[in-house]
């Protein structure tokens, strides 16, 4: 990856083919504003063009959040055009990272709000610290959520489910968020990260070239009807045979040896 000095977030890759992406802005509980995005565009760049990325983590800095929402001072006097404009660019932004080729894992830290429980929801999925607290509490602000909560909130847990917490504003604890399938896994606070990374390990361990198109199969699955979808796994699938990791894989499972992917 390329170097580059961002002002709001830390990028960085913490072991061979895992980055760790976090969020800066202790002070504002790494409340997400437009400079903030903008960095996250650049750095979602930076990913996807580095050819020896496996796996992608993202968490906020500090102990208080993961990202406690938008950064409320700056919306604040935004006008019509200038919320939409900013809500399409967050859009944007999540939409990039939700179709990242490589996993993306939030883990996650605390409050995990609005903004926040949008990025969150935006990876592939989330492992939660046990003092995570999750929700969409823009109604107490007098606005909806604007950064893709209300579609992917109720993808994830149902409409229903997801309608109490939108209208109402309530916060869940992680227990119930994992209970709803919001988030994956709860771990003990001082866990999250070892826990994250043994995940990303395991991921790393796997052929390349599959988790790439097993993760581009699902996201881009779930938008079509189930016939297609699964005219899109068989193209997958069949293309997997197309590479030197498929023959690696299968022979060194005959062989009861551990394989040797090379990503091609």
């Amino acid at each position: 990856m390329n170097e580059i000095s961002y002002k709001h977030i830390l990028v960085e890759m913490v072991e061979t083919g895992i980055h760790l992406l976090t969020i800066n802005r202790p002070a504002n509980f790494n409340a997400l504003n437009t400079e903030t995005f903008d960095e996250l565009q650049t750095a979602l760049n930076d990913v996807a063009n580095d050819a020896d990325a496996r796996v992608l983590l993202i968490t906020g800095a500090g102990e208080k959040a993961f990202v406690a929402g938008a950064d409320i001072t700056e919306m604040q006097n935004k006008t019509a055009i200038e919320g939409a404009e900013f809500s399409q660019t967050a859009i944007g932004v999540l939409r990039q990272l939700e179709t990242l080729q490589i996993p993306v894992i939030a883990a996650v830290n605390g409050y995990c709000l609005g903004g926040g429980c949008e990025l969150a929801m935006a990876c592939d999925w989330i492992l939660a610290s046990e003092n995570a607290i999750f929700g969409q509490p823009e109604v107490n602000l007098g606005i909806t959520p604007g950064f893709g909560g209300t579609q992917r909130l109720a993808r994830l847990i149902g409409p229903a489910r997801a309608m109490e917490l939108i209208v109402s504003g309530r916060q869940v604890k992680a227990e119930e968020a994992c209970a709803w399938g919001l988030a994956n896994h709860v771990y003990p606070k001082q866990r999250l990260m070892e826990e994250a990374l043994l995940m990303a390990r395991l991921i790393c361990e796997k052929g390349p070239v599959a988790v790439r198109l097993g993760k581009q199969a699902l996201v881009r699955g779930q938008d079509l009807d189930l016939d297609n979808a699964c005219t899109l796994e068989s193209q997958s699938f069949g293309l997997c045979f197309s590479t030197d990791d498929q023959k690696e894989g299968m022979a060194a499972f005959l062989e009861k040896r551990s394989p040797d992917f090379k990503g091609c």
